[in-house]
């Protein structure tokens, strides 16, 4: 269980279900682009107040494809037991954590879109009431060498991040492959969160 996050017998059973709004789950291998696609969206969406897209705190230093918060772990803990976070994971030996503030916006009727770990998406779907999860992915060689082109240190072996295997299947309700122009799979997630905006069950 991540930094700060207990069972059903703690608060996430306590707060669920967070909603009317609806949390837009990214999740997919290293190498597929998520960050691209959201940076793409993100600026797509910039004049919409109806869409948040929380920057994830992360005990490592940003790439430059990422908009992550950095934290030295003793910080990103007390973050944690302060219950700063709505959800968090550990992976590849660092911490991550989507900021609380997501739950006033969901709690609001807006839309919250967020990369986060496969690991986390049970919880998220029992603690808020509306939840898509989108997939993104690649080719399998495809992954590999947008890893090992990015050159960052902290991923240690490209292979064994694009191989990493989650506890739990995840099921996803819109799978996008991004292994063309990211123009495509831009438009294909824009317009997953753009149906989003509005808190109805389904796509």
């Amino acid at each position: 269980m991540a930094p700060g996050l207990r069972g059903d017998d703690g608060p996430i059973a306590e707060q669920r279900p967070i909603g009317p709004g609806r949390l837009v789950l990214v999740v997919g291998p290293s190498g597929a682009g998520k960050d691209s696609l959201l940076a793409a969206v993100r600026q797509r969406l910039a004049a919409s107040d109806s869409v948040l897209f929380p920057r994830r705190i992360v005990t490592r230093p940003p790439s430059a494809t990422e908009d992550n918060v950095e934290a030295d772990e003793p910080t990103f803990l007390r973050i944690a037991e302060a219950g700063g976070f709505a959800l968090a994971w550990t992976a590849h030996g660092h911490h991550y954590g989507i900021p609380a503030v997501i739950d006033h916006a969901l709690y609001g009727g807006r839309t919250a879109v967020c990369n986060v770990s496969r690991e986390v998406v049970a919880v998220a779907r029992r603690r808020y009431r509306n939840v898509t999860v989108v997939e993104i992915t690649a080719p399998p060689e495809v992954l590999r060498a947008r890893v090992a082109a990015r050159g960052r240190a902290s991923d240690g072996d490209a292979a064994a991040r694009v191989e990493r295997k989650v506890a739990a299947a995840v099921e996803p309700d819109v799978v996008i492959v991004n292994d063309g122009p990211l123009q495509a799979a831009t438009e294909r997630l824009l317009a997953v969160v753009t149906r989003a905006l509005s808190p109805i069950d389904g796509l």
